[in-house]
Formats: structure tokens, sequence, C-alpha cells
């Protein structure tokens, strides 16, 4: 199923679209979560600035 999406996201409009992985330190625990987004290129900054 992953070769299927990985596929369909290098065809056509898809390659402006990256899958970004932040790590994220959780106030109440102190545990690091991950934060898993698709973003179009040009909002790839905007989203590891904002916390």
């Amino acid at each position: 199923m992953a070769k299927k999406t990985v596929a369909s996201l290098k065809t056509g409009s898809g390659k402006v679209f990256t899958k970004c992985i932040k790590m994220v330190k959780s106030e109440k625990t102190g545990s690091y979560q991950f934060r898993e987004s698709v973003v179009h290129n040009d909002h790839i900054k905007d989203f590891f600035a904002k916390k």
C-alpha cells in the first residue's frame, strides 16, 4: 500500500507536496511526540517554524 501512495505522489501535481515529520516535546508529560503532515513545498519553513 505504501508503494501505491508514493507512486501516486510522484505523478502530476503530487511533486509539489512533501511529508514533514517534526519532533515536539509535550508540556504535560515531558515526552517527545512526532507531528506528521503533508505540506506544500512553499510552506515547509512555516511548518517547522511554528510550535
